[in-house]
């Protein structure tokens, strides 16, 4: 089996409230939506970013958008303050889709 990274099956959107993050992936292709569903769990995302999720601050949960081929992910505590009390470099978060977009998703069935 190989394996491709998601970058290249679908594109993010982030927003950010206080300090949650949350990550919209959105399938290119239709087709692709069944295997990101399949793969991109919410604890694949907490694996992800376990050294920036603080342990106290709630579980990730995902969100399924058929009719639109997305998940959604809500991360709290991830952005350690938001925008208004963090000195973060990306205080809104917005690279957090990208690093969420070189997980490896596996090819064929």
């Amino acid at each position: 089996m190989s394996a491709v990274k998601l970058r290249e099956l679908a594109h993010s959107r982030t927003g950010d409230k206080g300090d949650t993050s949350n990550i919209s992936v959105i399938a290119f292709r239709p087709q692709d939506y069944p295997r990101l569903l399949e793969q991109l769990t919410a604890e694949r995302v907490a694996e992800h970013f376990r050294e920036w999720l603080s342990p106290d601050a709630g579980v990730v949960r995902r969100y399924e958008l058929p009719k639109v081929n997305a998940l959604n992910f809500v991360l709290p505590g991830i952005l350690k303050g938001g925008v208004t009390r963090s000195l973060a470099l990306d205080a809104h978060g917005k690279a957090l889709g990208a690093a969420l977009l070189d997980i490896e998703i596996v090819d064929g069935p």
